[in-house]
C-alpha cells in the first residue's frame, strides 16, 4: 500500500511543489543525486572509480513532450561523455551513461520511436568513440514494447547496448530469455513504477520472486547480466547460483544506486566482483526521489528522520 501511495505522489504536481519547496529537502536528496550539474556527477565518478567501483551516469529527466529538448538532453549526454573521456573515467568502461527514452523523445506525439532511436544514437557514438557502452532506462509499462524496438534496432551498429528488464512486470520471464543471448547486457531491476495488476505484480513477494527466476535465467545464459538489487537475499541468490554455475566474476556485475548500501558495494567489490553505481544528476529529481522512497521503506525513514530533526 505505501509504495503505491508514493507512486502516485510521484506522479503528483501538487505532492511535487510541497517536496521541492521544502527547505530541507535538498540536503536529503545529495544523499541520492550527485547534483545539478554535469561537473558534480564527474566528481562523484572520479571518486567513486578510485574506489574501486564503476559508474553509470543518469541525467535526470523524462516525459519530454519538445523535440527540441529531447534533442538537447541528448546533446548533454554526448558533452558528458566527452567530459568522462577527457578525464580518462571512459577507460574499460569503468564510466558508462544510462538514457531513459522519453527524455529523448520516445513519448512525443509524432515519431516518437524515430526521434528517439536518432538521439540514443548519436550518444551511442559518442561513447563508443570514447571507449564505453550505453544502457537504455526502462520506464513505465506501456513503454516497453517501444523501448525494446529501439534497442533491437539500434544494436545492429552498436551491439553492446544495454537494456533493462523489470521484475514487477510479469512479462520479464519471457524478455529475459529472449535477451540471455550471447554479447546482450542486461540490467535487472525491480522497479518503481505503477501498472495494472495484468501487468504487473503487487506484492513484495511475487516481485522478489520474479526476480530470482530471472536472474538465474540471465545467470545461465551467454549474454552480461547487470544485476540491480540491493536486496541482501538477492544478492545471496546470485552468489551461490554464480558459484554452481562456476560463472567468471568479470562476466557480470551488481549494480546499486548511489547513496543506497555503499558498505554492500565496497565489500562485493573487496570480494572481487563487478560493482556499478547508478549516479543521477540533474535539477529533474522529483520523480526519481519518490521512487527511491517507494522501493525501500528504509529509504522513506531515512527521509522523515531528516526532515523532522530540522524542527
Amino acid at each position: 500500500m505505501l509504495r503505491r501511495v508514493l507512486l502516485a505522489a510521484s506522479a503528483s504536481q501538487r505532492v511535487r511543489g510541497l517536496i521541492t519547496t521544502a527547505p530541507v529537502t535538498r540536503d536529503v536528496v545529495k544523499r541520492f543525486v550527485a547534483g545539478d550539474t554535469a561537473a558534480d556527477a564527474l566528481a562523484v565518478t572520479e571518486r567513486l572509480v578510485g574506489q574501486g567501483l564503476s559508474v553509470t551516469i543518469d541525467y535526470l529527466g523524462e516525459d519530454t513532450v519538445d523535440p527540441e529538448q529531447a534533442g538537447a538532453v541528448a546533446s548533454e549526454y554526448v558533452a558528458l561523455v566527452d567530459r568522462l573521456s577527457a578525464a580518462s573515467l571512459t577507460v574499460g568502461g569503468k564510466a558508462e551513461v544510462s538514457v531513459k527514452p522519453t527524455a529523448v523523445g520516445l513519448g512525443l506525439a509524432e515519431h516518437g520511436e524515430k526521434t528517439a532511436a536518432e538521439n540514443i544514437t548519436r550518444i551511442c557514438a559518442a561513447a563508443c568513440k570514447a571507449g564505453t557502452t550505453v544502457t537504455v532506462d526502462m520506464e513505465d509499462h506501456s513503454r516497453v514494447e517501444a523501448t525494446l524496438r529501439v534497442v533491437g534496432e539500434l544494436r545492429a551498429d552498436f551491439p553492446d547496448l544495454g537494456c533493462v528488464i523489470q521484475s514487477y512486470l510479469r512479462r520479464s520471464p519471457g524478455d529475459c530469455e529472449a535477451l540471455a543471448v550471447a554479447g546482450s547486457r542486461v540490467r535487472l531491476c525491480k522497479g518503481a513504477y505503477q501498472a495494472p495488476d495484468a501487468f504487473a505484480f503487487a506484492a513484495r513477494s511475487e516481485i522478489d520472486r520474479n526476480y530470482a527466476r530471472c536472474m538465474r535465467m540471465l545467470l545461465d545464459g551467454d549474454g552480461y547480466p547487470m544485476l540491480a538489487t540491493h536486496d541482501p537475499r538477492l544478492v545471496a541468490i546470485a552468489k551461490s547460483r554464480v558459484t554452481t554455475i562456476a560463472r567468471d566474476p568479470g562476466s557480470f556485475e551488481y549494480q546499486m544506486l548511489y547513496g543506497i548500501r555503499t558498505d554492500e558495494q565496497a565489500r562485493l567489490a573487496a570480494e572481487g566482483a563487478q560493482v556499478r553505481v547508478y549516479v543521477p544528476y540533474g535539477d529533474d529529481w522529483y520523480g526519481y526521489f519518490m521512487r527511491r522512497l517507494a522501493e525501500r521503506p528504509a529509504n522513506l525513514t531515512f527521509f522523515l528522520r531528516a526532515l523532522s530533526s530540522r524542527h
